[in-house]
C-alpha cells in the first residue's frame, strides 16, 4: 500500500527530502503561494506548527505557481518572503505543479486519496490542505478557504 512515505521532494534549498523522514508524525501538506489573497494563511499555519510541533505535527509547504501565477518568485525568494513576512519555520519545498501532467507525484497521490467537492481530484486553488496520520495515510482534504485554526481540532484528535 502506498503512503506519503513513498515519495520524495526537493526542499527550497535544493536538497532531496524523503518524506519517510516524517514517519510517525501528523503531517499537514499545503500548496502555497506568496501573492495570493490567502497568503496570510501562512500566519495561521506557523501558529499551528508552533502549537503542535512538540506533540508531533509537521507542516510541509509546497509553493505552486499554477493558479493565476501567484507564486512567480524563485525558490530562494519564496523562502525569504515566508521567513521575513510570516516567520515560517516549518519545512518548505521547491515549487511544484499540483495539477496536470507535470503534477508532482505526491500531489497526484494526494488528490486521488482525498477528493474535493463533488468527487473531483483536481486541486482547486492555493492553500488546499491535506491532513495525514502517523501511518502516512491521507485523512482529509480541506478547501483553500478553510483557515488553519479550523483544522486544529482534527490535528488534536490525531495527536491524542
Amino acid at each position: 500500500m502506498t503512503t506519503i512515505y513513498d515519495f520524495q521532494a526537493e526542499l527550497l534549498e535544493g536538497q532531496s527530502q524523503d518524506l519517510s523522514a516524517y514517519q510517525d508524525k501528523v503531517v499537514l501538506i499545503v500548496n502555497t503561494a506568496s501573492q495570493c489573497g490567502l497568503t496570510s494563511q501562512f500566519e495561521g499555519l506557523e501558529q499551528l506548527y508552533q502549537d503542535y510541533q512538540q506533540q508531533g505535527l509537521v507542516i510541509l509547504g509546497f509553493p505552486c505557481n499554477q493558479f493565476a501565477h501567484q507564486d512567480p518568485l524563485s525558490n530562494a525568494e519564496i523562502g525569504g518572503f515566508c521567513q521575513r513576512n510570516y516567520g515560517v519555520s516549518f519545512p518548505m519545498f521547491a515549487k511544484v505543479d499540483v495539477n496536470g501532467p507535470s503534477a508532482h507525484p505526491l500531489y497526484q497521490y494526494l488528490s486521488t486519496q482525498a477528493k474535493g467537492i463533488l468527487g473531483t481530484q483536481r486541486i482547486k486553488w492555493n492553500f488546499t490542505k491535506f491532513l495525514i496520520n502517523q501511518k502516512g495515510e491521507v485523512i482529509k482534504r480541506y478547501a483553500p478557504i478553510i483557515k488553519p485554526e479550523k483544522i486544529a481540532k482534527d490535528i488534536q484528535r490525531l495527536l491524542a
